[in-house]
């Protein structure tokens, strides 16, 4: 395992990198029909085409990291629609299949385009991508909003949460994932059994840890989220920790947060800001922000801290496309800066 991974990642991309954004919203604006359990995991089975489509799409739009569709992706899941484990098992193999083809053709694309970028502003530029495989929490496989929540009630034990994501995360570090995701976690409980879980079962990939905050002070559940990172910050196997699916109105104080209890690079991918509809099982519209909101505050987090920036639910490949954008200039000084250090470093050899 490396254990360097978004450190060296990071000193090749300028200091700072892109994350994709939403996978569901991009599916159903392709045609998917998402109103299932499984949610975009469904897509693996019944179109995983457009799963490859959205991962493009983001890649085009300039994002560094893409998450693989397994966010919701249980054998628990899948069996309780009438799948073999070996179906399901293979089913979270193949997001990481997909995303790493979805590379492969980047790459493919990258090669037949001289100028880097194409007459509708698509990026083709050669660059180290990673693919993340997601893993979602306890909650998003229960599908009832719980993970906005953190509360599972007190049957739920950190030894059943271990055992009930042991099997996803050695299929998805088996499957050739660059690192794993372990997304929105809602809790410490859920925190402390990912941390666990790499160390008993010696994970050999890297993984993030990100958090979810509904009121821009703790995690959903109300558990302090220093104590949360701090979990995190212990865990050798963890190379990177941050916040996702929250509001970016509280995005800043939460980094300021983060920073105070770890080393370790900070990733931050917000959604829209739009309030969800846990009953309703929607988002509710006009609650969010304009993509060029969201982008105007990504100076002020990376300012703050963060390295790695993306989005997470209801951004899209044009969100994207801002915060490449952005970050651009700020990524192309840095590199300039460090070629001429280590141009400057070189010479001091020479003359010596």
């Amino acid at each position: 395992m490396s254990s360097s991974l978004i450190k060296d990642f990071l000193r090749t991309t300028g200091g700072t990198a892109v994350i994709d954004g939403g996978l569901a919203t991009e599916l159903e604006r392709k045609g998917a029909d998402l109103n299932d359990p499984l949610w975009s995991a469904k897509c693996l089975f019944s179109s995983p085409h457009l799963i490859r489509e959205v991962h493009l799409d983001y890649l085009e739009n300039g994002a560094d990291i893409i998450i693989t569709a397994s966010y919701q992706a249980t054998i628990q899941g899948f069996k309780a629609k009438g799948l073999s484990e070996k179906e399901s098992e293979d089913l979270i193999r193949k997001s990481v299949e997909i995303a790493r083809e979805a590379r492969d053709v980047y790459y493919e694309r990258c090669a037949a385009c001289s100028s880097g970028i194409d007459a509708d502003g698509r990026i083709f530029k050669k660059r180290p991508i990673l693919v993340a495989g997601s893993v979602g929490s306890y909650g998003a496989y229960l599908a009832d909003g719980s993970e906005y929540s953190g509360d599972y009630g007190d049957a739920i034990t950190l030894k059943y949460l271990k055992d009930f994501h042991r099997r996803r995360v050695q299929i998805l570090a088996d499957s050739g994932a660059d690192l794993i995701a372990f997304e929105t976690v809602p809790n410490k409980l859920e925190a402390k059994a990912y941390s666990e879980l790499l160390k008993e079962e010696d994970i050999s990939s890297p993984a993030w840890f990100c958090f979810n905050s509904k009121d821009g002070i703790n995690v959903v559940s109300g558990d302090s989220l220093e104590e949360c990172i701090s979990i995190a910050e212990s865990c050798s196997k963890v190379v990177a920790v941050g916040i996702n699916c929250t509001p970016p109105r509280f995005i800043h104080d939460l980094i300021v947060s983060v920073k105070q209890v770890t080393t370790k690079p900070i990733i931050i991918y917000p959604n829209s800001g739009e309030t969800y509809d846990g009953i309703q099982k929607q988002w509710v519209k006009n609650t969010g922000v304009t993509d060029e909101d969201f982008v105007s505050y990504v100076n002020n987090w990376i300012e703050s801290g963060a390295s790695l920036v993306g989005g997470c639910c209801r951004t899209t490949p044009a969100t994207i496309k801002g915060i490449y954008t952005t970050l651009s200039v700020s990524r192309s000084v840095n590199l300039a800066e460090d070629s001429e250090a280590s141009d400057q470093k070189i010479l001091q050899e020479n003359v010596r």
